[in-house]
């Protein structure tokens, strides 16, 4: 069993800037990654431009310097690599956490390669891993995806997209450039205000002159091998299809926050882990989530761009525990030890 101070699970922008930041600061941290780093940027459709300009995804004090004003998927990946380069950060790629355990004030960690043993962990697994479920019969047929990539094997198909927020549009987008017979099939009366600002006006452009078959108020009730079939105002209307893209939204693995113990809350806003919002600390004692999964199902409140500064909060959380322990050791020898918290007593 290898013993480690702080241990962070993910190896996400959210989860870099939080062993980046631990580091500074004298905390021996490692990084466990399921696939190597940034794997949910590299799994971004392969064209795929950000929202943000590139200042605002920049991480441990590395700028990131692009000629556009918005950053493209391939920049990014090379942007990240050199961040792990330059922090010499501690990283175990492809090796996947299997269980969590909390043991005498200490957590224990299997892995597909090895055993861990830490006093604080940090979970920043995001959300990108876990697609939404599709409703619909005929949603495990291998014709149907949950994540867009390349556009080019789809020339000439009949491609239905169900959704209608910014992956969606941006699958659109790509597949109609590249030949194929594009259908969007979304369940909600008008385009979503989420939609990035500089995208929408060119898709509706497609939509009004017929290249996109844009269909509103559309709930898919079957797939089959050669069609889909989708309820709108009552009828029930069957279309020729080749392949779908459900880019109906993701969410967090809350299983695997159930089993280290972390209480998971729904109310009328969605579902989301339980977490101080000063700390970031959920809980269970001396254990963390950063990043996007702190939002839970609401993808649009937490980014890069505000979770990369959860692992400074939550490493000045470490260091406050870290002083209070020195404290009471001290305490200890002096035989002067009264009430201390509980995270204390090691």
């Amino acid at each position: 069993m290898q013993t480690i101070e702080s241990i962070i699970i993910g190896g996400g922008p959210c989860g870099l800037s939080a062993a980046i930041e631990q580091k500074k600061k004298g905390i021996e941290t490692l990084v466990i990654e399921k696939g190597n780093v940034v794997e949910s940027i590299y799994n971004y459709p392969t064209h795929q431009t950000f929202f943000s300009s590139s200042d605002k995804l920049s991480i441990g004090d590395i700028p990131f310097i692009v000629e556009d004003s918005k950053p493209r998927r391939n920049q990014a990946l090379v942007y990240y690599r050199e961040v792990v380069k330059h922090h010499q950060l501690n990283i175990h790629p492809f090796e996947e956490v299997l269980t969590v355990k909390k043991i005498n004030n200490k957590f224990a960690i299997t892995t597909t390669k090895g055993v861990y043993e830490c006093k604080y962990l940090t979970v920043a697994t995001g959300y990108y891993g876990q697609h939404n479920t599709l409703e619909a019969e005929g949603a495990e047929l291998p014709k149907v995806f949950h994540y867009f990539k390349e556009a080019h094997p789809y020339f000439n198909q009949n491609v239905v997209i169900i959704g209608g927020k910014n992956s969606a549009v941006d699958a659109a987008l790509e597949l109609e450039k590249a030949g194929a017979n594009v259908t969007v099939l979304y369940r909600g009366e008008q385009y979503p205000k989420a939609i990035k600002p500089w995208i929408l006006p060119n898709f509706e452009s497609l939509v009004n002159h017929e290249k996109i078959t844009m269909e509103f108020n559309a709930t898919v009730t079957k797939i089959t091998d050669h069609s889909v079939t989708y309820e709108k105002d009552g009828q029930l209307i069957e279309i020729d299809n080749d392949y779908v893209f459900a880019m109906i939204g993701y969410h967090p693995d809350y299983d695997f926050l159930k089993t280290i113990g972390i209480d998971i809350h729904t109310n009328e806003y969605g579902t989301a882990p339980v977490y101080n919002r000063e700390t970031f600390e959920t809980n269970v004692e001396n254990c963390y989530i950063a990043g996007v999964i702190a939002a839970g199902n609401d993808a649009n409140t937490i980014f890069i761009e505000n979770g990369k500064y959860h692992g400074g909060v939550i490493t000045q959380s470490i260091l406050t525990k870290n002083k209070h322990l020195l404290k009471h050791r001290a305490y200890k020898k002096l035989g002067i030890l009264n009430n201390v918290p509980s995270f204390l007593n090691v």
